[in-house]
């Protein structure tokens, strides 16, 4: 590389040798002082010869250069938010290789006292994704350019994997919502598909009619909606798992037939629900205030279908199938939500010793 006078200002001109191979060059005008120049090419032979003395910035840019066709759209564009908002104002200036667990502690406990615009402190699941995104980062660093250990992972995690409790609304509950919703039939439809099928928000906002089987009473889930940078973004499902074909009831069937018929003009491919999701999150405002239940999440629908076909019997393994959860977590997640299988299962052990117990003595005897 070298460093030129262009007229009142520097310019640096480097050649460099790509991944394939290949000899390239480059060049970068606008710098106010040569020792400015000076620096920025330091930090491009660094990136180039992959050096760890180049700072975390650098390190970021490389990470996402190397990460963004691997993420989906909305992941990428929350990873790059956090970097830039957090991560790079406390780290930026840093070189790789000497940022240490206490400089991630210093850092956590910034965190900590941080808080939202609206002066709210960070949630602790909030915290934990700060933390997590941190590691990450470190993380493709050890694994692809040689940096010995993470700092974040020996520093010690922060914050925690869930927020709150989880909530739901008993079927009596969403009827008397769903009553309130009949006033907007965008909303009442939207709700309907949501509590009776279990689907996600985004799923949901990302329906066309072409995804409906009247005859089979199916509806497939095979994308999901996003809004990025002010633009409606269709993407693939939460996980390859989570494309599925559900079973409608009938009386949802006829529903939503009915609603596609009275929407004049709408495509086969056009999307059913032309709303947002602060649209839906002022709509359940709106309908658990004037009915009188507990105000509860978009996403506690899909808890509510869930705990309603415990109430109604269906084993762990079948209701996984239907949401696409593992059914190891449906056991866990919703276990106090089952029957009494506790008292069930000592009520059959007592019967089961009694029914035997008598023999085992005269054997004794």
């Amino acid at each position: 590389m070298s460093v030129y006078k262009d007229g009142n200002k520097w310019r640096v001109i480097y050649r460099y040798t790509d991944s394939r191979g290949e000899r390239k060059q480059s060049q970068k005008r606008g710098f106010s002082t040569k020792k400015e120049a000076q620096a920025w090419e330091r930090e491009q032979m660094n990136k180039k010869e992959s050096s760890l003395d180049m700072t975390f910035e650098s390190f970021s840019e490389i990470y996402f250069s190397d990460m963004k066709k691997r993420l989906k759209e909305n992941t990428y564009h929350t990873k790059e938010h956090i970097l830039r908002t957090k991560l790079i104002p406390f780290f930026g200036k840093r070189k790789m290789c000497d940022i240490q667990p206490k400089d991630v502690v210093a850092w956590q406990n910034e965190m900590l006292e941080g808080s939202t615009k609206t002066g709210k402190n960070y949630s602790p699941v909030y915290l934990k994704t700060l933390h997590n995104q941190l590691s990450a980062v470190f993380n493709y660093a050890v694994r692809f350019y040689g940096l010995k250990e993470n700092p974040a992972q020996k520093a010690g995690n922060m914050g925690k994997a869930k927020n709150r409790e989880m909530l739901f609304w008993t079927q009596e509950e969403y009827k008397k919502f769903a009553e309130v919703m009949m006033d907007k039939p965008v909303s009442f439809y939207a709700f309907e598909i949501l509590y009776w099928c279990g689907i996600r928000e985004g799923e949901l906002l990302a329906l066309t009619p072409a995804d409906f089987d009247f005859e089979k009473q199916t509806v497939s889930i095979t994308k999901s909606y996003q809004r990025i940078n002010r633009q409606d973004v269709i993407t693939e499902p939460k996980t390859p798992k989570s494309n599925r074909t559900v079973k409608m009831p009938d009386f949802l069937s006829d529903e939503i037939q009915d609603f596609i018929g009275q929407l004049y003009g709408i495509g086969e491919n056009d999307r059913l629900f032309e709303i947002t999701k602060s649209y839906l999150h002022h709509e359940m405002d709106r309908g658990s205030k004037i009915a009188g239940v507990k105000r509860i999440r978009i996403h506690d629908l899909r808890h509510s279908h869930i705990s309603l076909l415990i109430e109604m019997g269906f084993s762990a393994v079948a209701i996984a199938d239907r949401v696409r959860h593992e059914s190891i977590d449906i056991t866990y997640r919703y276990a106090h939500l089952f029957p009494s299988t506790q008292n069930e299962m000592a009520g059959k052990l007592s019967s089961l010793r009694n029914e035997g117990g008598d023999a085992d003595v005269n054997e004794e005897s």
